[in-house]
């Protein structure tokens, strides 16, 4: 089964959304991309060496099931957001794990 992108990109514009409106959102800030792993047995150290090739810091939740893809300091607005997210969906796919959200780290 293929991935709903579009379905994604509506979801993380919808979010930027409502946290603008509890929150006033920074101009710059980092964001963290939060993945979860399909199998018990995910190959969470190769999905963290391709997203680090790409220049995102990693690591793995004490949960054992997520994986954390984090920015560098970024710009903070709906595209920028989706940009950096699809980039880290489309690797974090290949290695068995599912997209499930992000926040800002200020």
């Amino acid at each position: 089964m293929s991935h709903d992108y579009k379905a994604q990109q509506a979801e993380t514009f919808e979010t930027f959304v409502e946290i603008g409106k509890i929150d006033s959102l920074p101009k710059r800030a980092v964001v963290n991309f939060l993945f979860l792993a399909d199998e018990v047995d995910a190959p969470f150290a190769a999905a963290e060496k391709a997203l680090k090739a790409l220049g995102f810091v990693t690591r793995q939740d004490e949960d054992g099931e997520t994986l954390e893809a984090r920015t560098g300091e970024m710009e903070i607005s709906a595209a920028a957001i989706w940009a950096e997210e699809k980039r880290a969906t489309e690797v974090a796919l290949k290695f068995g794990f599912e997209p499930d959200g992000w926040e800002l780290v200020e």
